[in-house]
């Protein structure tokens, strides 16, 4: 059966826009095309031409009033075009109530949902052969007669269906576990084509469960063969009929999306050509120009929702903060450290930003230990310096307290106040830090998300520093402006963000990275060990804490069992107190009291603690520098970027360290994920390995990965080249001016998604 579908040529709808804009900028002189705008009508859509008949004998009035009217009738035949395809499934030709229903679990709610249900890989099914010459193991396709069928109920719950297939060099078995039906579709005498993986058994070449067809078809078997998505009830067969179907019937009504120039330059096929090849491809390559070309409208569309939300964002006004050059000097200068080239440029980045007439979005990521911390300090100084204040925000308690003696420190010789504010700040303390905030005395408030909530009024927020930006969940931006006009935003990744996702989660930001580390080379060893050799790791344990070295242990802590593992964790405590009491062993978990937790911090930093159990607690940036060992319980419940961060909590000053991940895994995903952990230490590197591993959607967690399902070709593993393409055309394009019927699309396809990646 011919697999190809004819589609009639279509009026270039952007190209008729585009003339018409240019006429009306040239001030209706009939000169935006040569032969004048009537003969251009009726060479590209005849039936608009009556529109502007007589056109060249127009004064310009009248010119004017003719092209008004076209714009309307064009807008119209476009819109109609849209509408149809916009329909309900039910319209679709071949679609009744049930198929309907069926459609509805894959997504299809549309016309346009069942054109754009595009496969997830294309089978090769070309590879024909005599059975004779058929090797063990190979995957091919074969045409012969059915001489006999035969089944047998083996047991109750199963029945084996063979039917022997003979094309005149020899025999295969063709053999269906549980499918009763295929007994009355396959007829002995006659000829099918089949298609699977070939396996001698017995003496015999048997196909288990094969795709088939009647000899002659040429639907499933003998070419390039594209694999829907499905459901039970809807078959692979069924799915490429009725989309052949419908796509004859609607081709015309596919109009491109991407503006012409864009998709000359960037070498794409007009979309209903793509959509014609991704489902009916001639070849290999050309299934490959046509998955590359829906991809990029795909992230062309993501782009520029995201660039029309920067525009929003920088239009709502900001206002340009006079840094004070000299202030910053003195926070440098009094470092007891010297800045790599990376923070120095960030820093540099930020004050340009901080002096634009728009707000900052500025996202700063690097690796575990890269100097994060003290860039945001200088940020704030920066801030402060031009007579603003700035709120650091942190994800928990016991990091916005570490965050306020770090900042402390860091400025005590500036006239900068610090101040903390926590959700468990109550009585005259609160009182008392929300007065002097109103009125300006404190310069710099640290803390948790109780920052941003009522009753918490700042004279002038100029910055706000966002820590662990993931942590938060989606927290509204709304939020963040109510507290201060045009505030300026940096955002601290806690881990590397690989690039692909950091252009889409953080599309709307530019992005500092602090390269380099501050350390040059960390010296921390990293052991996966079985659960066998457990007792060998705490032999390990006791002869470093002998030698005067602290360190912790760490259980993993997820809301699904969140009793069961806290209580691991404090029966571990119970058994470690007893073991090495002397040495003062310590227990921290998030349900800790505020006081409880801060004590423990403060004695595990004294040295009165020496070994931590915790819960993940841990993970989130904590910074005891002399910690020199780390043992990870049961290390196959996490993450691969939460195992890093974790390692990043010892050898901080480059003193050697040994971390010790326990684990015995089930999954091969897990074992992939520690064999990259030991492998690796490099946080980019991480990044892009875990992306691989867990896939976007996974990675970013449910509260932002709704955009990643509505990506029906576009992969953030693979397309980062076609992202960034796509991303600058988008971003430019944006600048220039947006087309009234792509936003829309935009609008359309992403817009709820795009309003949960607000930060």
């Amino acid at each position: 059966m011919d697999m190809s579908v004819t589609t009639k040529h279509e009026p270039s709808w952007r190209l008729i826009e585009k003339v018409i804009a240019l006429e009306r900028r040239g001030g209706f002189r009939d000169r935006a095309v040569i032969g004048g705008l009537e003969a251009f009508l009726r060479r590209h859509w005849p039936q608009g031409s009556r529109y502007i008949a007589g056109y060249a004998s127009m004064d310009p009035e009248g010119r004017a009033s003719a092209l008004r009217k076209l714009e309307a009738a064009l807008e119209a035949e476009v819109a109609s075009k849209l509408l149809k395809l916009r329909s309900p499934i039910q319209e679709a030709v071949g679609v009744g109530k049930r198929t309907a229903s069926l459609l509805r679990k894959l997504g299809v709610e549309t016309l346009e949902d069942l054109l754009t249900l595009f496969p997830r890989r294309i089978e090769d099914r070309s590879l024909k052969k005599r059975i004779a010459d058929i090797a063990d193991g190979e995957t091919v396709s074969i045409q012969g007669v059915v001489r006999t069928k035969s089944r047998i109920k083996v047991r109750p719950n199963l029945e084996i269906l063979k039917a022997a297939v003979d094309d005149g060099s020899g025999v295969m078995f063709a053999i269906w576990f549980n499918q009763p039906w295929v007994w009355d579709e396959i007829e002995q005498g006659k000829e099918y084509a089949f298609f699977g993986k070939v396996q001698i058994r017995f003496g015999e070449r048997q196909m288990e469960n094969p795709v088939w067809e009647p000899a002659g078809e040429g639907d499933q078997i003998g070419g390039l063969v594209p694999i829907y998505p499905t459901t039970e009830g809807l078959s692979q067969a069924t799915i490429r009929s009725l989309i052949r179907r419908n796509l004859k019937r609607l081709a015309g009504d596919i109009l491109d999306l991407l503006p012409e120039e864009v998709r000359r330059r960037n070498g794409l096929l007009p979309r209903r050509e793509a959509i014609r090849a991704i489902h009916f491809p001639r070849g290999l390559e050309e299934f490959r120009a046509a998955r590359r070309t829906l991809a990029f409208e795909e992230l062309f569309l993501l782009q520029l929702g995201l660039a029309l939300r920067k525009r929003e964002w920088q239009r709502a006004g900001g206002r340009s903060l006079r840094v004070d050059r000299a202030m910053l000097e003195r926070f440098l200068e009094g470092l007891p450290f010297s800045l790599t080239p990376s923070q120095h440029r960030a820093l540099e980045e930020i004050a340009r930003d901080l002096e634009a007439p728009y707000p900052m979005m500025r996202l700063l990521q690097g690796d575990v230990g890269s100097g994060k911390t003290v860039v945001a300090a200088g940020a704030c100084v920066m801030a402060v310096s031009a007579g603003a204040q700035a709120a650091v925000m942190a994800p928990t308690e016991i990091l916005a307290e570490q965050h306020f003696l770090i900042f402390q420190e860091l400025l005590q010789e500036l006239p900068i106040r610090v101040e903390l504010l926590l959700g468990g700040t109550r009585g005259r303390e609160r009182e008392r830090i929300l007065g002097e905030l109103a009125r300006g005395k404190i310069h710099v408030l640290v803390g948790t998300h109780a920052l941003f909530q009522e009753g918490v009024e700042f004279k002038d927020l100029g910055l706000a520093v966002i820590d662990e930006q993931h942590r938060f969940g989606v927290v509204q931006r709304e939020a963040l402006t109510r507290k201060g006009k045009g505030t300026n935003l940096l955002v601290m990744s806690a881990t590397p963000i690989p690039r692909t996702v950091a252009l889409t989660l953080y599309g709307e930001f530019s992005v500092s990275v602090l390269a380099e580390m501050p350390i040059p080379e960390k010296k921390v060893r990293t052991l996966w060990v079985s659960e066998a050799k457990r007792d060998e790791v705490y032999r390990d344990v006791e002869e470093r804490l002998r030698r005067g070295e602290k360190g912790y242990v760490v259980f993993p802590l997820v809301e699904e069992s969140e009793e069961m593992d806290l209580r691991a964790a404090t029966a571990a405590y119970r058994e470690l107190a007893e073991r090495f009491g002397w040495a003062g062993v310590g227990l921290m978990h998030g349900r800790l009291p505020g006081e409880e937790k801060r004590r423990v911090m403060r004695e595990f930093r004294e040295g009165k603690i020496r070994l931590l159990v915790s819960t993940t607690v841990v993970e989130v940036g904590l910074d005891v520098p002399d910690a020199t060992f780390l043992v990870i319980e049961h290390a196959d419940r996490f993450g691969l970027s939460q195992l890093h961060q974790l390692r990043g909590r010892i050898g901080r000053k480059g003193q050697p360290a040994v971390c010790y991940a326990i684990a015995d895994p089930t999954t091969e995903e897990a074992r992939r994920r520690l064999s990259a952990f030991r492998d690796l230490d490099d946080g980019f590197r991480i990044a892009e390995e875990d992306l691989r591993i867990r896939g976007p959607g996974d990675l970013l967690g449910t509260a932002q990965h709704g955009f990643v399902s509505r990506l029906k070709v576009a992969d953030l593993v693979r397309d980062l080249g076609l992202l960034e393409a796509a991303r600058r055309e988008a971003f430019a394009l944006a600048q220039r001016g947006v087309p009234r019927y792509l936003a829309d699309e935009v609008e359309r396809r992403f817009g709820d998604s795009l309003a949960l990646l607000e930060v």
